[in-house]
């Protein structure tokens, strides 16, 4: 089956109905012509559906970093066909990336400390924005309560608050799922 080309798993697993159903649906659009160009050396690693209240589902594709920007491409138009096939789930695209541990140790070929880009906070970071694209973050605000917790209020950019407002809290569960933190969507109040 050539759609199953789309999908490169780790140590040759087999893909799941899910991730089977996504990258047919990725295949019949490279094949219609819409996005044939763009699509044509594009794969992902996985997909995921995550449960969100209210009975509504989301999927989350995971695709190689080297290929984020590839994706940013055509993302728009490649996630509004998407979730037209995949009706009432909403659909984003995620880089998969590594976490090093503190305790990093390079090995004698690769001298020198972990890079920043594989922190835990740098990932959360680029996972934040990842969840949003193509809308972008204006500000963030960490707010500690009382009893210790922490929330994170995001910012988003408000030209795009029609496109992304009925996200929001697809945005939320999902990064909460991936992350385990807590974090609240907003635009900023324009004053007139």
């Amino acid at each position: 089956m050539a759609a199953l080309k789309k999908i490169q798993k780790p140590n040759g697993e087999e893909p799941d109905e899910l991730e089977t159903s996504v990258v047919q649906e990725m295949h019949n659009l490279e094949i219609a012509g819409d996005l044939k160009a763009e699509l044509k050396d594009l794969y992902i690693l996985s997909a995921r559906e995550i449960e969100i209240g209210g009975g509504k589902k989301s999927i989350i594709i995971f695709v190689p970093f080297g290929l984020l920007k590839s994706y940013h491409k055509c993302q728009a138009r490649l996630v509004r066909e998407l979730e037209k096939k995949f009706s009432g789930r909403h659909v984003m695209i995620i880089a998969q990336r590594t976490i090093l541990g503190k305790n990093y140790n390079r090995s004698t070929k690769n001298k020198g400390p972990r890079p920043r880009s594989r922190t835990l906070t740098h990932v959360h970071d680029a996972i934040l924005e990842d969840l949003v694209y193509p809308t972008e973050i204006v500000g963030k605000r960490t707010r500690c309560k009382m009893d210790g917790s922490k929330v994170l209020k995001v910012l988003l950019d408000p030209k795009d608050q029609v496109t992304v407002e009925t996200k929001l809290d697809t945005f939320s569960y999902v990064y909460k799922k991936l992350t385990n933190k807590e974090v609240i969507f907003e635009f900023p109040v324009s004053e007139a």
